[in-house]
This record gives C-alpha cells, sequence and structure tokens, in this order.
C-alpha cells in the first residue's frame, strides 16, 4: 500500500497582520483624538494654561512625526513586533505621567518626550508592515489597518467624555491609557514583517504571481531613493497637502461658530470630517487596486483642493459640512494611498525607512498650517484667507502628483 503524503497548507497570516495593525491605530488615535476632551477640565481642575497645554500637544505631534524615520528604519531591520511593544509601554507611560502628575513640567516631560517615542512606533511601522504583506491588494489592505484611525476619530472621544463626566480626567487618561498599552502589546504579538520570514508569499497562496522584480525584497534602499526624483516629488507633494491638514480639525468648530452654530452644532464637523475619513479610507484603497496608485492620489487631491476652496466660500452650515465630509474624504483617501503608493515605486524592502524618513519630514509641516490659519484670523478677522491657501497648497500638491511615473522605479 503506497500513502502519499500532502503537504499541509497554512491560512495566510496577512489579514491578522491587518487586524493588529487596525487595533493598534484604533488605540493610539483613539487617546490621542481625545486631547480636546480632556483640556477643559484640566484647566479647571489645575489652573494650569491651556497655551502651554496645547504647545506641548503641539510639540508631541511634531516630535512623533520627526521619530517616525527612526521608527521605520528599526522596523526594516528588527521587525514591527519589537518596535510596537516597546512604543505600547512608551506610549502607555507618557499618558500615565500626565494623569498622575501635579505639575505641568511633568505633563511636558510625558506628553512632550515620552509619548512621542512611544507614538512613532505606531503609524509607520504599521503600515510598513502591511505593505509587506501585499502585492496585488495593497490598497485594500492598507484601507483596512489604517481605518482603525478614522474609526477612533468618531467612537472614542465621546467615551472619553463619558468617562470624563463620570470619574474625572484623571481615572479617564489613566483607564484609556492602560486599555490601549495592553491592546497594543498584544497586537505587536502577531505582527511579522514579512510573509516571507514564515515560508508565505505576499496575498496568499491564491494571488497572481507578480513580474520577476516588479515587488521584490530588492528594493531600493534609502540612500537610492534619496537620489530619485520620485522621492522629493513624493516629499513636496506630501508636504503640501500636511501642511494644510490640521487646518480645519483645530479651526472648524470655530468657523462654524463664525456662521451661527452653537458650540454643540459646530462640533459636530469634526464628527462629519471623521466620518469623511472613514469612508475615503475604506472606499479609495481599494480603489487604487484598480485604478493605480497615482490616478488614487491625484483624485484625492483633487477632492481636497475643492474641499478647501469650499471651505472659504462658504456662508451657509450645508456648505460647510459638505465640505467638512469632502475634506475627510479627500485626507483620508490621500493618506491610506502613502504607504502603497511608497512600496510600489520603491519595493517592500525598505518600505519602512522610506516611508518613515518622508512622513517625519513632510508629516512635521501639519504644525505650521494652524498657526498660520489663527495668524490669519487674528489679522483680517475671518477664516478664508487660510482656507483658501489651503486649497492653493493642495492645487501645487495635485500638479506634483501628475508627474509621479506609472511603473517601479526598481524594476
Amino acid at each position: 500500500m503506497i500513502f502519499s503524503v500532502q503537504p499541509v497548507e497554512h491560512r495566510f497570516f496577512g489579514w491578522r497582520i491587518v487586524a493588529a495593525a487596525f487595533t493598534v491605530l484604533f488605540v493610539v488615535y483613539g487617546v490621542q483624538f481625545s486631547f480636546g476632551t480632556f483640556v477643559g477640565d484640566v484647566v479647571a481642575d489645575t489652573g494650569w494654561s491651556e497655551n502651554r497645554l496645547q504647545l506641548i500637544f503641539a510639540i508631541y505631534i511634531g516630535l512623533y512625526s520627526a521619530l517616525s524615520a527612526i521608527s521605520g528604519w528599526v522596523t526594516d531591520r528588527m521587525g514591527p513586533r519589537p518596535v510596537v511593544a516597546v512604543g505600547a509601554v512608551l506610549l502607555t507611560g507618557g499618558y500615565l505621567l500626565w494623569a498622575t502628575a501635579d505639575s505641568i513640567f511633568v505633563v511636558a516631560i510625558g506628553m512632550a518626550v515620552v509619548a512621542p517615542l512611544g507614538m512613532s512606533c505606531s503609524w509607520v511601522p504599521c503600515n510598513a508592515t502591511v505593505v509587506r504583506w501585499f502585492v496585488v491588494r495593497r490598497g485594500y489592505a492598507t484601507a483596512i489597518a489604517t481605518a482603525g484611525g478614522s474609526l477612533a476619530n468618531i467612537l472614542v472621544p465621546p467615551i472619553a467624555a463619558v468617562l470624563v463626566s463620570a470619574y474625572g480626567w484623571r481615572i479617564a487618561i489613566l483607564a484609556m491609557s492602560l486599555a490601549g498599552g495592553v491592546c497594543m502589546l498584544l497586537s505587536s504579538i502577531v505582527l511579522e514583517r514579512d510573509p516571507e520570514g514564515i515560508g508565505q508569499q505576499p496575498d496568499g497562496r491564491l494571488a497572481p504571481r507578480v513580474n520577476p522584480g516588479e515587488d521584490l525584497l530588492e528594493g531600493m534602499t534609502p540612500a537610492e531613493a534619496w537620489r530619485s526624483r520620485t522621492y522629493w516629488k513624493i516629499f513636496g507633494m506630501y508636504a503640501l497637502t500636511f501642511v494644510a491638514v490640521f487646518v480645519p480639525f483645530v479651526h472648524g468648530v470655530q468657523f462654524a461658530q463664525s456662521l451661527g452654530a452653537s458650540l454643540q452644532t459646530a462640533s459636530t464637523v469634526i464628527s462629519a470630517i471623521g466620518i469623511g475619513g472613514l469612508l475615503g479610507r475604506l472606499i479609495m484603497g481599494p480603489v487604487s487596486d484598480r485604478i493605480g496608485r497615482k490616478n488614487a492620489v491625484m483624485l484625492a487631491l483633487l477632492l481636497e483642493t475643492v474641499s478647501f476652496l469650499g471651505m472659504a466660500a462658504t456662508n451657509t452650515l450645508w456648505l460647510l459640512y459638505l465640505s467638512a465630509v469632502t475634506f475627510g474624504f479627500a485626507y483620508g483617501g490621500g493618506v491610506v494611498v502613502f504607504p502603497p503608493l511608497v512600496a510600489d515605486l520603491f519595493g517592500r524592502a525598505h518600505a519602512g525607512s522610506i516611508v518613515g524618513r518622508i512622513f517625519a519630514t513632510a508629516g512635521a509641516m501639519a504644525a505650521i498650517g494652524p498657526y498660520t490659519a489663527q495668524v490669519l484670523r487674528d489679522a483680517l478677522g475671518n477664516y478664508r484667507w487660510a482656507f483658501l491657501l489651503s486649497g492653493i497648497a493642495n492645487g501645487l500638491a495635485l500638479i506634483l502628483a501628475t508627474r509621479l511615473p506609472r511603473r517601479a522605479e526598481h524594476s
């Protein structure tokens, strides 16, 4: 009697990677987007300066963006598991310092030093890992992973508000940071650097084979990418759009109030952006797999330009809400295409380092826009010039996007 032994097929691990990345981004951005929920009670309870708290938060955003260049580089070399695990400990530690602080100096140490170190171990490492696991469905997979951040924008701040009302801001921050840190730490266990490391292939066994050299792990090194014109086109494109991206988040509520909305109604402008962002990620990711990353990012930038021009021209709340949803959709769509675009053009081998470098430098531009918008508002009495200039910046980004190549440079 002859027995034939068939090899055991292992279920494709890539979707577990996506689920882990979704969880990490949900918890880290959920706590971050709740900052505004805590501030009022913190100031009322402690007497600390709101301006100083806002400055600490601005430093936090700028520093974790800059540190993403390092976390991306480390992810390429050590894999995402230790990076995200260390990030979980540091991010939780930073928020715990804030929750237990008896002086604003301790808050600054926690939120302007420790927490940014941890936060930098989230977006770039997670997205760089997801794009290593997929080629054919890269946009779809990245869309699901990054949707965690948008969903957190919608769901977590109301939960934070309930916790603050019931237990106070210290308990709220304590509970959310500990729960988020545990979820982030457990998710890190699942993360594997690439499918080849555990004997699998991108997209799973049923995925069509790619042409040799099209998406191999031999892709361009960061130094080679740095010397590429395409790298600087992508950098310029995202720098121009990121410089304006926080303007609606920071000033949207005040702009709505200037149109006659109550505070409660005006606050829903941020929710409208969040809903648009979730739809943008879930739709534009899969669409980019079909129409190509270049066409997808051009569409996103076109919609973002139109949305800012709509905000600049609006005199009614309905047009503001329409513009806010459009902006969220375009921003979500543009961000979700970013890591797949880099992996498509430069390969998977050093995706973390290259995405991290661009995010660290272009993303840091996001700190400029809200401050400039406030200066223009104080000087001119309204936000229209701020929104108009934001639209112009995105229009210039769109022009750069038209100059991107459609095919990989490393093939």
